[in-house]
């Protein structure tokens, strides 16, 4: 078996929550499971859990149970962000996922993680992003700052006009709320690009 490091999020989220007998030999719903984990920033609710077809009490009693043992050890809920490197092994857990994961890393005034959410998922476009639904748990969590990041499912690192753009439009309204952008990272499973480091960010 591999390093669990190495391990897909799939994967590891079938070893720990399989709960089937062979008279029960139902494959998981994995994917509907992680867009749940990824939509509620890592709280579900048992009754979240449930609501999936294909999950049961013993299966969300598991995912409910290594959560909250994560979050008692390793959950990133302060840790400091003192360069744009730091956010990567935040989000990289997200890298390989199909479809595009905006993400939005709340931060105290000493810039320390207050918590991690996927805000969509889907196409980065301006008209997805809308700064509302980036800001609320920002105002919500007393934030200071924000930092931004997506994956690039291609692999490609490179930074479309879609990414400035966006960027541009968040960075406006976080000036207006007083909630400052502090980065818009753009990471794929090989590595990470920072708009503030390529000087799209002030």
């Amino acid at each position: 078996m591999l390093e669990p490091q190495a391990l897909p999020d799939e994967v590891l989220l079938s070893t720990f929550i399989n709960c089937t007998s062979d008279s029960d030999p139902s494959p998981l719903p994995i994917d509907r499971i992680l867009a749940a984990l990824d939509i509620s920033g890592g709280e579900p609710s048992s009754s979240d859990l449930k609501a999936i077809e294909g999950v049961s009490e013993c299966q969300a009693n598991r995912i409910l149970a290594a959560l909250e043992f994560a979050r008692r050890r390793i959950f990133p809920r302060g840790t400091k962000i003192k360069d744009p490197r730091d956010v990567y092994p935040l989000v990289r857990h997200l890298a390989d996922r199909p479809q595009e994961h905006f993400v939005a890393i709340t931060l105290n005034g000493a810039h320390e993680v207050i918590a991690l959410r996927v805000i969509t998922i889907g196409l980065v476009d301006q008209s997805q992003v809308h700064p509302r639904e980036v800001f609320c748990d920002a105002i919500t969590d007393r934030a200071s700052a924000i930092i931004v990041a997506h994956n690039h499912p291609s692999g490609s690192l490179q930074v479309s006009d879609q990414d400035l753009a966006v960027t541009k439009k968040l960075v406006a309204v976080g000036e207006l709320v007083g909630i400052k952008v502090l980065d818009h990272v753009i990471f794929t499973i090989t590595g990470m690009v920072s708009l503030k480091e390529l000087g799209w960010v002030c």
